[in-house]
């Protein structure tokens, strides 16, 4: 029997008392790989900030592993949009990387020789070990996705939250993110990914939220991934 690993009940989130979001109810499944689809401007950033705590709600409940997320922060790791980072602050690969270790560590200590083992493994799996002294602003958008890919890794968390992840990126890049979120799944994590290329959702999901200001569909994508639940989505932004 599936179990419910994130529960997100009746959130309602509003910018400038303008809601963006409506009473929006989803279960995400543990050990599942679960898409968030919507046309522009349907609140799928805005949805996984919402999760996260990064953006204020004006209703709901969210829970994850059953605890508010202040309890399990530890647990959980996320990549922003690209376009959300500031690619020009003067920070190489590695230090990028050792910030998935700063949950275990508390902001004021200063990573060990095990901290670094493991990022430097984290950047070895994924291919970008020979850039872990490279300024992060020198490297490629394919690249830059890499090493929060290894960000992740470093952090060992059991939930991965990732907006856009293969948005912008070379074909090459695609697969080693796929490829770890395959690994990972193998391994019982679980993983929520804002996503745009309908073409590859059967492909690399198990579960799908399609989302358009309110949910409009949620669950197995063998289910719930329908061309009349696309419509509805479309309908809604007309």
């Amino acid at each position: 029997m599936e179990k419910v690993i994130v529960k997100v009940e009746d959130l309602t989130i509003a910018y400038h008392d303008k809601p963006v979001l409506k009473d929006c109810d989803i279960d995400i499944m543990a050990g599942s790989v679960t898409a968030v689809i919507g046309p522009n401007g349907a609140g799928k950033s805005t949805l996984i900030k919402g999760i996260l705590g990064l953006q204020n709600k004006l209703a709901g409940e969210i829970l994850i592993m059953g605890e508010p997320i202040k309890k399990v922060q530890k647990k959980i790791a996320y990549i922003p949009q690209t376009s959300e980072v500031n690619w020009d602050f003067p920070t190489t690969v590695m230090d990028v990387v050792l910030m998935g270790r700063y949950v275990h560590l508390g902001w004021f200590r200063h990573p060990g020789l095990e901290d670094r083992k493991k990022a430097e493994a984290a950047l070895k799996r994924i291919g970008m070990y020979e850039f872990k002294n490279r300024q992060i602003s020198k490297l490629s958008g394919g690249q830059r996705q890499r090493v929060f890919i290894a960000r992740l890794i470093a952090q060992e968390a059991e939930i991965y939250f990732m907006d856009e992840p293969l948005a912008g990126i070379d074909k090459v890049t695609e697969k080693v993110i796929i490829d770890f979120i395959k690994e990972e799944r193998k391994k019982g994590k679980t993983a929520v990914i804002v996503h745009h290329d309908l073409a590859t959702i059967r492909e690399y999901f198990d579960h799908v939220v399609i989302i358009n200001k309110k949910v409009v569909a949620a669950g197995r994508v063998s289910e719930a991934f329908t061309n009349e639940n696309l419509e509805k989505a479309m309908m809604k932004n007309a």
